[in-house]
């Protein structure tokens, strides 16, 4: 990008940007010529991806900022309008309900001010917009919408993303994120955007345009979470045996996971330098449950207090980790953290048990997880005569697997979903990985187990000898700056021109491109099948600037035991790691 395209592209920005800081930073950085941060700034648009907008907050198109959100919101409200003419003239007539918005936010820097310019552009284009008052977790969101009979709705949140980023993931009327057609509609409606139609507040709430909401929503979301639960008598006679340890990660699950797990009974101790939401984050470099740095004060709250069982929420409460006293360990004792893909196997695992016991497992149940989730859990559903349904990487996929059920498309029940990113649904209420949920289903199984003389690992040592010995590994490079893309792209392009004879020494025996595919959306991920069961798949992030890899291999369990097993899949995936590492660097 030329000097003087940069110029006009940052004047362009300063001449339509109203909020002060963030005009003030470009303007400050064209005074001091900073021309390689302002290329950084403009030298794209901050596009949608798997996820919505992600990315740094600060002032430009590339960046987080209020006329960014303001613009995609625009546009959403565009395609909404498009989408839903007969609604939208109705409304307008005060014939009928018109269009409607959900907004929810959470603790990250600039999310309360980008959400209510987002209601407010709703607001102005005659939408009515739903704000939540204070910060919210997005299953809640996904839930208002469902409940409110929503059209739309965003939450404002990077999810578990360092302090300086913020995002927008914006959501249909089912409660989903969007997925096609309605993604490149919504996108083809911020890129045609040329003036955005906003109220303020008082004329909005004035008009009926902006409603506040709270308790409507909290009360039964909470009731629904309860509902849920499988042995509400269990915890009832056992709650008090229990103690856990919470942490929300300065985030917004607080306010939830401590209500539906105290209203129970059970007694939780949360961390309390990480209770309230702080966009710094100040006690963790990433507030990400799949970190483990992210749950040394929670673990370390654990071993001193004696917990059952440690507890994390990242900062939007849809992610959700444990760690829980390791093997043979006396009280206050080390603790283990438990894998994405280890946590989806235990919950499938109780979910199918529990409705098989109640009678209740449907003869066409389903499980739904994504294309590089662990090979055990499909291992694990069919045990019990579940079907498992792989879809794309990315909650909406799931969500829209199970929009296909309840549509006829596909004739299954679904009764679980899951992905190897610490995400959980437990319930049809919501169309979103649920850490609140996830975590009332955890207490419960928990105690289910305890009951029965096992701990979580005791149970998973049961599946593993019963399934196989199932371990995974997962490998990021970040590549930053307008270069990163094409970096990215060229890795991708060579893999797929000379795909490898072997990974970690074992013949490839398959090559799979879901970018040629024919029963899943096409999507840029490669995916090798090794002679011995292994998965190894490839695929760039739809919401950083990172390419990731994800391998899952089988060791079966033998005369060695698991000790064994566990030393083979640890041996191959080394291997693995070193021939990947040897293409992206360290």
């Amino acid at each position: 990008m030329d000097k003087n395209a940069i110029i006009e592209a940052a004047k362009d920005y300063i001449a339509r940007e109203k909020d002060a800081h963030f005009r003030a930073e470009v303007e400050e950085l064209l005074k001091k010529e900073d021309f390689k941060e302002l290329e950084d700034r403009f030298y794209r648009n901050l596009e949608f991806g798997t996820g919505g907008l992600r990315g740094v907050i600060g002032g430009g198109y590339n960046r987080m900022n209020t006329l960014v959100v303001k613009s995609a919101t625009q546009g959403l409200a565009a395609y909404l309008i498009k989408a839903f003419p007969d609604k939208a003239k109705a409304g307008k007539l005060a014939q009928a309900e018109g269009l409607s918005a959900v907004i929810a936010f959470d603790s990250r820097h600039y999310s309360a001010e980008f959400a209510e310019a987002a209601a407010l552009i709703f607001a102005g284009n005659g939408i009515k917009a739903y704000l939540f008052s204070s910060l919210r977790p997005t299953p809640e969101l996904s839930f208002a919408i469902r409940q409110l009979k929503a059209d739309t709705g965003i939450v404002v949140t990077a999810s578990h993303n360092p302090p300086q980023y913020n995002g927008y993931k914006a959501y249909w009327n089912d409660g989903s994120q969007v997925i096609a057609p309605h993604d490149t509609g919504i996108i083809d409606e911020v890129s045609a955007v040329k003036t955005i139609k906003e109220i303020d507040r008082e004329a909005a709430l004035a008009r009926g345009l902006l409603q506040i909401i709270d308790k409507e929503i909290d009360e039964p979301y909470q009731a629904m979470v309860k509902s849920r639960l499988f042995r509400p008598e269990l915890i009832k006679e056992k709650a008090g045996e229990v103690k856990i340890v919470y942490t929300p990660l300065h985030g917004t699950g607080a306010l939830h996971v401590e209500a539906v797990l105290g209203s129970l009974g059970l007694k939780v101790i949360t961390v309390p330098e990480q209770r309230e939401g702080n966009g710094d984050f100040p006690t963790v470099a990433f507030p990400n449950p799949e970190e483990a740095a992210a749950l040394e004060m929670a673990v370390a709250l654990g071993k001193k207090t004696g917990a059952d069982v440690v507890m994390a929420t990242d900062p939007d409460a849809d992610r959700f980790g444990v760690a829980v006293p390791s093997r043979g360990a006396a009280k206050g004792g080390d603790y283990t953290l438990v894998t994405g893909n280890q946590m989806g196997v235990l919950l499938g695992d109780y979910i199918f048990l529990s409705l098989k016991e109640a009678g209740k497992l449907p003869a066409n149940a389903a499980m739904v997880n994504t294309v590089v989730t662990t090979g055990m859990q499909k291992r694990v559903a069919e045990s019990y005569g579940v079907a498992c349904i792989e879809c794309l990487t990315g909650f909406k996929w799931i969500a829209d697997v199970m929009r296909q059920c309840e549509t006829g498309i596909i004739n299954k029940t679904i009764v679980y979903g899951t992905e190897e990113s610490y995400g959980y649904l437990v319930e049809n209420e919501v169309r979103d990985k649920d850490g609140v949920s996830a975590a009332a289903l955890t207490a419960e199984m928990t105690l289910y187990w305890r009951s029965k003389g096992k701990s979580l690992l005791d149970r998973l040592d049961e599946l593993y000898i019963k399934n196989g010995y199932w371990q995974e590994l997962g490998i990021s490079k970040y590549f930053q700056g307008p270069e990163g893309p094409g970096v990215m792209k060229g890795i991708m392009d060579e893999y797929r021109k000379n795909p490898p004879a072997t990974l970690g020494g074992i013949r490839v025996e398959k090559v799979r491109d879901l970018e040629k595919s024919t029963d899943l959306p096409k999507s840029d991920v490669l995916q090798f099948y090794l002679e011995d069961g292994t998965v190894v798949s490839a695929r760039p992030s739809g919401t950083e600037p990172k390419i990731k890899f994800y391998a899952s291999c089988c060791a079966e369990v033998g005369s060695g035991g698991l000790a064994a097993a566990r030393a083979e899949a640890a041996r191959k995936l080394e291997a693995i790691k070193k021939d990947i590492r040897a293409v992206i660097g360290g």
